[in-house]
């Protein structure tokens, strides 16, 4: 009779580790819409730009580790999202999509795709969208996708910074802000404004401008700024002076995207 009430309790336990296991949350970064290469000093072609293991300016090095720390584990995407190949992600970040001078076969976001990318978000998926400035970034195609949403990249470019100027791309946040409390001042250079219309709302505005926004859909959450922001350069702490608190959003950004994942999904 112990031996079978041990062997119960073993395998209850082992159920509950199991389950665990399971809901440990999975973000994935896009590299099918973001898909850049350089060529290195050796002459050969290496994918880059807003990349999880990049560690130099252009790279999320940084901030995969932000999300390591956090419990929360790392995965990519290259292929255009399905129903399938999202199935097991909690999270799903597209970054600075490509433009045609970028790439000289630039993914574009379809109607397609941008329903089922709303159709997962709805299920319970958190969406992170984050654009680029009218120069560095595909729009016409992408609003296809963030317009399901409420939100609309409008392809300017606020906050131009002119050399060292820093203060030219500074923002101040509240300091009891729903996503950042307690963080104040940040760095966002070049951005895209956004338009808004239900069910998004502004979560940062600046001289009236849509800088952040906030859409909730079904079970699911959408978070949007035109700019990758977060990338190494404007992290790591040696360009920007101690006053920037970086780093301190991009951490504060992830605990806020862990909560938002459903405990069921």
């Amino acid at each position: 009779m112990m031996k079978r009430f041990l062997f119960l309790t073993a395998g209850c336990l082992l159920s509950v580790f199991a389950a665990n296991a399971q809901r440990q949350p999975v973000v994935t970064l896009d590299y099918h819409y973001n898909y850049e290469h350089k060529k290195d000093k050796a002459g050969n072609t290496n994918r880059w730009h807003y990349i999880w293991d990049e560690d130099d300016s252009g790279g999320l090095s940084l901030w995969g580790h932000i999300f390591d720390s956090l419990g929360i584990r790392r995965d990519t995407l290259h292929e255009a999202p399905t129903a399938v190949n999202l199935r097991h992600s909690d999270i799903y970040m597209i970054i600075d999509p490509d433009t045609d001078k970028e790439s000289p076969d630039p993914h574009y976001m379809t109607p397609a795709a941008a329903k089922v990318i709303y159709n997962w978000v709805k299920a319970g998926g958190v969406l992170v969208l984050l654009q680029n400035d009218s120069l560095n970034a595909e729009f016409d195609h992408f609003n296809i996708l963030s317009e399901q949403f409420g939100i609309r990249f409008n392809g300017d470019s606020r906050n131009r910074v002119q050399g060292r100027n820093w203060e030219q791309g500074a923002f101040v946040l509240p300091q009891d802000h729903e996503i950042f409390p307690g963080v104040g001042k940040v760095y966002i250079k070049e951005l895209s404004t956004l338009t808004l219309k239900a069910p998004a709302r502004a979560v940062f505005k600046d001289n009236g401008y849509n800088i952040m926004a906030v859409a909730k859909v079904g079970k699911g959450t959408v978070f949007a700024v035109g700019d990758p922001w977060f990338y190494n350069e404007y992290v790591d702490g040696k360009r920007l002076s101690a006053d920037y608190r970086n780093y301190a959003a991009a951490a504060a950004l992830t605990a806020w995207l862990k909560k938002q994942v459903p405990a069921k999904r």
